[in-house]
């Protein structure tokens, strides 16, 4: 994500902050004039800043929203704290807010956003396959809630793999939206069963991309999810996450014909967009 050239901050505040586990949480953001959020589309950021004790101007980091663009009322982040240093203060202050608490914000920005055209302007029909690791759930959520509120037929393949059970955010709602949606499917896999935020697990356990991979001459989880083999032709993947799962998914599609937006064909086509998310 970049910030790239932006208007002077607003000031916000916090009118919600739930914790998932000690360093992962929803936090709502909302204008402290009373104003509507801006317009934005499915899929952008929203850059949060603070002053930080050791930083004389104000700190920004880049949080994908998870909210959907017909929310007016706040901006929704999905963020888990940061390890790198600056980083880390950052989001340590930024845990330590509680509903009231004044911040930072800039305008919406970002290019991960839904593809809904083809290179050659036609409307793209391709089922949507969202591949997400961590908090890079956060703008396939707010893809499905745009979606679901636009009321688009389009199918969608949701994938979430995370560490621990209760990093499965959003969990509840989306397993709703699964069961009453026959065009939404949400498929989630963990990777690390020994802990106890992993109690009593009964579901697939790995990355997210082991959910794309079959064994001993079965289909894949994907592939069982829409009953049909996975081609350029009938689907379209977005990917967002750590930089690992990015490489092995890329690694996983790329034999079976299927090419990034950075690697773009002489028409200009792709069928893979990509966002690496801290």
């Amino acid at each position: 994500m970049s910030l790239g050239e932006q208007a002077p901050p607003h000031i916000g505040k916090i009118n919600y902050h739930k914790s998932l586990t000690p360093d992962l949480a929803i936090i709502r953001v909302q204008p402290a004039d009373g104003r509507p959020v801006p317009d934005f589309k499915a899929g952008q950021f929203v850059a949060l800043g603070l002053k930080l004790d050791d930083h004389p101007n104000i700190t920004y980091r880049p949080y994908s929203l998870s909210s959907p663009p017909e929310e007016k009322r706040y901006f929704e982040f999905y963020i888990k704290s940061a390890s790198e240093d600056v980083m880390s203060k950052f989001t340590s202050k930024l845990f330590k807010m509680f509903e009231g608490d004044p911040l930072y914000w800039l305008n919406p920005a970002g290019a991960f956003t839904i593809e809904d055209q083809k290179a050659d302007g036609t409307p793209d029909t391709r089922r949507l396959i969202l591949v997400a690791s961590g908090t890079g759930l956060a703008p396939f959520i707010s893809y499905v809630l745009h979606l679901k509120n636009i009321k688009s037929k389009r199918e969608i393949v949701l994938l979430h793999g995370a560490k621990y059970v209760q990093e499965l955010g959003y969990c509840d709602m989306l397993k709703n939206m699964s069961e009453s949606d026959p065009n939404f499917k949400y498929l989630t896999t963990v990777s690390r069963l020994d802990h106890e935020l992993s109690r009593d697990w009964r579901g697939n356990v790995g990355r997210v991309e082991t959910l794309l991979v079959g064994k001993d001459g079965c289909k894949s989880q994907l592939e069982k999810a829409f009953g049909e083999k996975v081609t350029p032709e009938n689907s379209f993947f977005h990917i967002c996450g750590y930089g690992g799962t990015i490489n092995a998914v890329v690694s996983i599609l790329s034999p079976l014909g299927f090419v990034t937006n950075r690697k773009k064909r002489e028409d200009g086509s792709f069928d893979i967009k990509i966002e690496t998310y801290i």
